[in-house]
């Protein structure tokens, strides 16, 4: 169903905003929740998000992730320099909740790691696409497996 008033198409449980940025919402447990999906990333099936300019990869958790584990108090990340083989684990998020490993959705050196977020964590939280990053990577060939915004949106 489309709401026109609002843009809002409503399919089955889902309801989605045609944007750029898309928010998916979803009725769930008795409550209507959204997660941010940006269109212009890639995504893995264990939430991590890529974004991809020239030879380096941007990585972070997803929306989803983020809020799925609740209040981040610590990250921790892979040093400079490091090697990275796809679905390698290369550091972790601890919450209130759990402590999760984070996996690379690419083959690469590790070139960057977001320092600010050893002391500013809850940053993974409040912006986990923009100052919430987690590693940058020098990518080894071109990247394979990743999902698109909409096929990542259909596995939530």
């Amino acid at each position: 169903m489309l709401c026109e008033s609002a843009s809002w198409i409503i399919s089955g449980n889902k309801v989605t905003k045609s944007i750029r940025t898309r928010e998916v919402w979803r009725i769930g447990k008795g409550i209507l929740w959204s997660v941010n999906v940006p269109g212009d990333l890639k995504y893995t099936k264990s939430h991590e998000w890529v974004r991809i300019e020239g030879d380096i990869a941007t990585i972070g958790i997803t929306d989803h992730a983020q809020s799925e584990l609740g209040d981040i108090v610590f990250v921790d990340l892979p040093n400079e320099g490091r090697q990275l083989g796809v679905e390698e684990v290369f550091g972790s998020v601890e919450s209130v909740k759990a402590v999760s490993d984070i996996y690379s959705p690419v083959s690469g050196e590790v070139v960057e790691a977001n320092g600010t977020l050893g002391a500013q964590s809850e940053l993974v939280n409040s912006d986990p696409y923009g100052q919430g990053w987690l590693i940058k990577v020098k990518l080894n060939g071109e990247p394979e497996g990743l999902l698109s915004a909409s096929e990542y949106e259909a596995t939530l």
